[in-house]
């Protein structure tokens, strides 16, 4: 066979959880290449052979996965070939071997879907706002200033006559993102979703505002392969866990330290500050308006550089 998606069981090795919509790196006996897990069916108990519904594998457990590689790759399913049917799942950040799988069959649902190529480009949609598309992403803890300082970004940058528009992380979940909860698996998923949103408002040649907590590396770094080259731009709104929790402005950390609020980032959920942003915001002694300021003229040495 040759395809880009299929059906496969896979053991996980990992210390952290096997995530549908995180992607790792995919190695068979004659590829490798960039993997997304699009569906875990369900959990195999290994003592049974039961069917279990999960969201996430752990640590030695099983699963029957939909994974989407990058690019076609060619296998045979693992009854047929052993050594042409099976693959490891390899982290991106660590380079660690964090899965094995063995392919069941190819899915053949996106062969007759194709791109659809259009007379009018992103740049030519670009052209006529006379500005440059871009996509800010704005990170941090809840709390941090990061939907404040993108507002008041959003509203500079209309002043001066750009063509904007803002994600932001409580809006999306009364629509596009109801669905989903707060699990690591629930977060993979709706950064993912507004990534692929942002991604299209790009291309419609808009400066797109992100503001998501978005605790995950990983994910962070998928939303900026989605994008060309120079567009993405990781704004860390850097506001220390004390500070964020004396604001508490909706009074979820309140609710968070007294355990009645699970997965809540900082408390009892991880978030991963960011390596290398483009910009880091230090929100302590500094009004939103002056942050906000700071990143036009970002913006505008960008514009000149181009």
């Amino acid at each position: 066979f040759v395809a880009d998606q299929f059906q496969a069981h896979v053991i996980w090795f990992g210390a952290n959880p096997m995530l549908p919509g995180r992607r790792y790196i995919l190695r068979t006996e004659t590829d490798s290449v960039s993997a997304t897990v699009t569906a875990l069916k369900h959990q195999v108990n290994i003592n049974s052979f039961a069917r279990e519904a999960a969201k996430s594998l752990q640590m030695n457990e099983v699963g029957v996965c939909n994974i989407s590689t990058q690019a076609p790759i060619a296998f045979d399913a693992y009854k047929d070939n052993r050594s042409t049917g099976n693959f490891i799942l390899v982290d991106r950040a660590t380079n660690a071997t964090v899965g094995a799988g063995m392919i069941d069959f190819p899915l053949r649902r996106a062969d007759n879907v194709h791109w659809q190529v259009t007379d009018v480009n992103k740049g030519a949609r670009a052209a006529t706002k006379s500005q440059r598309p871009g996509v800010l992403w704005f990170t941090g803890l809840s709390g941090s200033g990061k939907s404040t300082i993108a507002n008041a970004l959003d509203r500079l940058l209309h002043a001066r006559g750009k063509h904007t528009y803002m994600l932001d992380g409580d809006n999306v979940r009364h629509g596009l993102n109801r669905d989903l909860g707060f699990t690591e698996a629930d977060r993979v998923e709706n950064i993912r979703r507004v990534a692929e949103v942002a991604k299209l408002m790009a291309d419609a040649g808009l400066i797109v505002l992100v503001s998501l907590i978005s605790p995950f590396r990983d994910e962070r770094r998928m939303a900026r392969e989605l994008m060309e080259e120079d567009e993405f731009i990781e704004i860390f709104v850097d506001t220390p866990l004390d500070e964020c929790a004396r604001r508490d402005p909706k009074g979820l950390y309140e609710k968070a330290f007294a355990g009645k609020i699970a997965n809540f980032t900082g408390v009892s959920s991880p978030y991963e500050v960011p390596e290398s942003p483009e910009l880091r915001l230090e929100t302590v002694g500094h009004e939103p308006a002056a942050l906000a300021l700071k990143i036009e003229q970002f913006l505008e040495r960008r514009m000149e550089e181009k």
